[in-house]
This record gives C-alpha cells, structure tokens and sequence, in this order.
C-alpha cells in the first residue's frame, strides 16, 4: 500500500496553487458570510491533511476495492430520497442528515465516478469499444446519474457525465463510434432543446425551465424575478472595475452588501470576487484553476498506466467544467445552476472530495512511467 517514492517527484507546485487558490476563497466566505468562515477553514486544514496522506498511499491497491466505493456511493444516493435520513433545502433533497453534521453524497460521487472507472476502463481496455463493454459503463455510471438527478440536481448530473464521457474517450473510444454519436446526439440535441423551450414557454415546466426563460429573456416580466440573481451578479462583477472595492468593505454601493447576490458564499462567489478583488482578483483566480487543470493533464501524460492516467484527467475535467459552469452562470453566460466553484466556494463535502482526488493525482506523479 505505501512505496518508497522520490522527493524529485513530488508536484509542490500543485499543492502551493491549490492551498493559496482555497485560502483566496476562504477570504471571500469570510467577507460573503463571516458565520461560515471557520467552518471552511476547518475543513481547508482536514483537507490538506487528508491530500497529503492519500498522495503517498499507492493508487494501483486502493484501486482494487472500486466495486466497494461504487455500491457504497449508490447506497449514499438511495439513503439520500429516505425522509428522515436525506435532508431538504430550497426544494432539493441532496444531504444526509447525521448528528452534528450533514453532507452531500453527490460531491463525493464525482470522485467515486472517476476511480471507478478509472479501474472499469483499464480492465476492459481491450474490449472497450465492444456493445458489451460500452453497454456495461453506461449502466454503471447511469444509476448514480439518475439518483442524483432525481435529487433534483441537474448540474452535478450534467458535470458528472461530462466527466464520464472524457474518461471514456482518453481511455481508447474508437474515432468511428465517436463521430457515429455526434451525428445523431446533434440532430437529436437540436430537436431536445427546441422541446424544452417550448415546454418552458409553455409555463408547463418545473424552476428549470423557468431559469432558461430567465436566461433567454431577463427583461421579460414573466422572468425578471427569477433573473434577478443572474443580473445582480453581473453588475456586482461589473462594478469592481479592475482593482475591486476590498475584501468586507462597508461601500453602500455594494451589491453584496445590500444582499441583492444570493448564495453569495457558494454559487455566486465568483461575483463577490469580481465586486471585491476586481479584474485582476477574477485573473489570478481563473489562472490558478487552468494551473490547476494543466498539472493534472501534465501528471497524467507521464503516469505509469492508463489507470494513473484516468484519474488525473478525470480530476482535470471535474475542475475544468465545475469552474466553466460557476464562471459562465456568474456572468451569465448560461443559465443559473448551482455548482460551487472548486476550492473557493463554501462547501464542506466539495472541498474534501476535492482534496481527495488530487492526493491520488499527486500520487500518480509520485509513479511516473520509466523512459
């Protein structure tokens, strides 16, 4: 389980963006919601503890009990839509409940998707573009899928499949199947999201609907209360100019401070980033992510096997999508879904999943192949 590693190794530039990119946010939840503060800082220090530990406990053996991580994630998302056990909050039901604490399966089932498969696809490599295999993963990654869906919890389901479909073509999808799927999920995506416009102009639909109407037309009266938030985020972000107002400034201007940004600490905190710290706060912030992205890509080209390689790519896609889709909805660039922008927002079960899985990417770095 442990080996002798290389200090020469050891990525500790990875681990200095990580810890100076969460203690950034942990300034933001500071000034967005002091209440939380320590609990982030808390959970920043188990965090590193828990990376530090994994990164040096061999991949390739914690690996071999995946089918364990998989059932035991599953039984997570059921015991979540138990009433008594899953916890309910502004009409999802995404937490378990426990004495002094709750978390939320679904962020530790980003991490369980990408070691599972990490481990499916290598042992099937060879087989991996036959009916069986395919069919097989995506049975396997569909029930977590629809269990997180049913929640509801359409971005997490979205960014877990995106993480899935970008695991299965590094691990050898055929070009052919590739290019066979793309012509029919297009006309078919085409026809989808013509149907969902016009269920959502309808007034048929449930708040997701209403939050594409918002997004489509945020002056419509129908709309503008939902579109609110999007809007306000917007013109907080435009509002610090390239220098920011400061961290817990006591402006009147403040959008933040008249509290006309929701959420502020979660999903909206790369708003509270653009009003306080300005252009060049949103800069530094979207640098470290990509420095972030690009490691885990780079660790991944020289780890010693496809399963070393999966992970790392797994983790650079679940970074690189969670940040497009907080960054785009912050700026309204897509419409409002609640993702938590990793290592900045507040989010307990986010962060520690997050440290988890780059402790195996630093571990990976620690087995590189041999030229």
């Amino acid at each position: 389980m442990l080996k002798q590693y290389k200090l020469r190794n050891y990525h500790f530039q990875l681990i200095i963006s990580i810890i100076a990119l969460n203690i950034i946010g942990i300034l933001l939840i500071g000034s967005a919601k002091k209440s939380v503060q320590k609990t982030q800082i808390m959970g920043f220090i188990l965090g590193v503890i828990i990376m530090l530990v994994i990164s040096i406990m061999d991949y390739s053996f914690i690996l071999r009990f995946t089918w364990v991580y998989y059932v035991g994630i599953v039984g997570l998302l059921v015991m979540v839509m138990i009433p008594g056990i899953g916890d309910d909050s502004h009409g999802a039901q995404r937490w378990i409940q426990l004495p002094g604490f709750r978390f939320q399966p679904s962020e530790l089932a980003k991490i369980v998707i990408i070691l599972f498969f990490a481990y499916f696809f290598t042992k099937y490599q060879e087989n991996l573009n036959t009916v069986k295999t395919l069919g097989m993963s995506f049975v396997l990654v569909g029930i977590p899928l629809a269990l997180i869906y049913k929640q509801p919890d359409t971005s997490t389901t979205i960014a877990i499949a995106l993480i899935f479909v970008s695991l299965l073509f590094i691990a050898g999808l055929s070009y052919k199947i590739v290019l066979t799927v793309l012509g029919i999920c297009i006309p078919v995506g085409i026809i989808g999201i013509s149907m969902i416009l016009r269920k959502a102009l309808s007034g048929d639909g449930d708040y997701r609907y209403g939050r594409i109407m918002s997004w489509l037309y945020p002056k419509d009266p129908r709309w503008s209360d939902i579109a609110a938030q999007q809007q306000n985020s917007i013109m907080a972000i435009g509002s610090g100019q390239l220098w920011g107002k400061g961290l817990n400034n006591s402006v009147a201007t403040s959008m933040k401070n008249a509290n006309y940004i929701v959420e502020p600490q979660t999903d909206f905190i790369f708003a509270v980033a653009g009003e306080e710290l300005g252009f060049v706060g949103l800069l530094v912030i979207v640098l470290l992510l990509l420095f972030i992205i690009i490691e885990c890509i780079l660790i991944g080209r020289k780890a010693k096997d496809l399963q070393g390689r999966l992970i790392c790519i797994g983790m650079a896609a679940l970074v690189g999508f969670q940040s497009v889709f907080n960054i785009f909805v912050a700026t309204g660039l897509m419409p409002n879904t609640g993702i938590p922008l990793p290592f900045v927002s507040y989010g307990l079960t986010s962060l520690l999943s997050l440290y988890i899985g780059m402790g195996f990417v630093l571990n990976v770095g620690l087995q590189p192949k041999k030229y």
